[in-house]
């Protein structure tokens, strides 16, 4: 074959997409532009380790807090032909064609793959829609540059990603099992708030250590061959139970599984959760947080009341209630938050809310401050209960109150229900 000529081919109309991963830590990474697409582009470059060279006569507030952090470098002008100098990986994201296609069109001559965000035909490299499960990459990009729709492929990669996290799509023989207790906090109640990792968590469980508190609906999606331990169940007593909670995760992992203790709110928020942390520490176990949605900030705002409101209140108490006033082993000082101003947000308090209440218009809280009540918070039978600090005692009569319910205390349930309170104002004020 000696002297042989190969065939010449022409180039094909709209190439297929060659899929590849960029490892950019350390390297020089140039945006050209500073508007919104440079604003969603540039933090998972940072994710990536890039040294981020950004170019653009001005940008956005989040962009210039990036450069006020030291994350990226920023040169305050238009473009130059030498700010390609050293670059490994370009962008060119501003919002004027012309400076664009200059762009790419020198990143071409140099052999600088170059993202083009207003023109995909144009452009050596596509930016995929990515997520990530279980230390695994999933991007969806165009098949070729015709077919790039960035909206569907983000939807695309939703559902896959959502697929692996609820077990649709596996890949078990690549998960590590490795043993030890995870700490699962599952929010206020609705399944739907439990965040991606606590969920991810129990799908991956071999042992799932469950309180009633926890968003129960979560249970019926377990793969068939987790173990389920329902504490509910165990000996009563608040500190046997606990107790009790701590012997069951600890042998559990010990002997080689993987367990989730899935309780209710967040783990460290009257949760008792650090109990548990100190037994797997005791005995050697590995253990890992995973917050939950906080139910004493959640409840309240999902029922339309801020804990907080500019000109209104500057903080907020979280208070247990599983104690009343005076009881010798109440750790709280009830006059010292009667002279509070801000919003208390009491939880496990129902049963002793009349004490609570009295000893906040003992310590010189007004009997008139707006009190609502969160009923079940987050799940379809919740309810809210508007009262005042001097009423509470009779409306949670009057209304039926019963656990789990959160009370809010202060102006801010003003705020969320001003028809409400305004109308009692003025009717004192008669």
């Amino acid at each position: 074959m000696n002297g042989s000529v190969l065939p010449h081919r022409d180039p094909i109309p709209d190439p297929p997409t060659y899929p590849v991963g960029l490892r950019l830590a350390g390297r020089r990474v140039l945006v050209v532009g500073g508007g919104n697409v440079a604003q969603r582009r540039v933090p998972t470059l940072i994710a990536a380790g890039a040294d981020v060279h950004l170019v653009s006569p001005e940008v956005t507030p989040s962009i210039e807090g990036l450069v006020g952090s030291g994350e990226i470098t920023w040169a305050e002008r238009g473009f130059a032909d030498d700010d390609l100098a050293g670059a490994w990986y370009v962008m060119a994201a501003t919002d004027d064609p012309e400076v664009n296609a200059r762009v790419a069109a020198l990143c071409e001559d140099q052999r600088l793959f170059c993202v083009r965000a207003d023109d995909a035909g144009e452009s050596s490299a596509f930016t995929p829609a990515v997520g990530t499960h279980d230390g695994d990459m999933v991007a969806v990009l165009a098949a070729t540059a015709a077919d790039r729709d960035p909206r569907h492929h983000a939807a695309l990669r939703d559902e896959i990603v959502t697929a692996l996290r609820d077990g649709v799509v596996t890949a078990e023989q690549r998960r590590e099992r490795v043993p030890g207790v995870v700490l699962v906090g599952g929010g206020p109640g609705d399944p739907e708030l439990v965040t991606i990792a606590g969920r991810k968590a129990l799908m991956d469980a071999d042992v799932v250590v469950a309180d009633r508190l926890a968003p129960r609906e979560l249970l019926a999606e377990l793969p068939a061959s987790t173990r389920l331990v329902d504490v509910a169940k165990l000996p009563r007593g608040r500190s046997a139970l606990q107790e009790e909670i701590n012997r069951v995760i600890v042998e559990e992992a010990l002997a080689g599984h993987r367990v989730a203790r899935f309780k209710g709110g967040d783990n460290f928020v009257f949760g008792r959760g650090y109990e548990e942390i100190q037994a797997c520490q005791a005995a050697g176990v590995p253990v890992t947080v995973i917050p939950g949605i906080s139910s004493p900030i959640a409840v309240p705002a999902i029922a339309g009341i801020p804990v907080t409101h500019r000109g209104v209140t500057h903080e907020f108490t979280v208070v247990s209630g599983h104690l009343p006033p005076g009881h010798p082993e109440s750790l709280v000082e009830w006059p010292a938050l009667a002279r509070m101003q801000g919003t208390v947000v009491l939880m496990m308090a129902v049963e002793n809310a009349p004490h609570i209440a009295a000893a906040l218009l003992e310590g010189g809280r007004d009997a008139a401050t707006p009190v609502g009540v969160v009923c079940d918070g987050s799940m379809p039978t919740e309810r809210t209960v508007l009262t005042t600090l001097g009423e509470l005692a009779d409306a949670l009569v009057r209304e039926q109150v019963r656990p789990p319910a959160i009370i809010v205390v202060g102006q801010v349930v003003a705020v969320a229900h001003p028809e409400r309170y305004a109308a009692r104002a003025a009717a004192a004020d008669r």
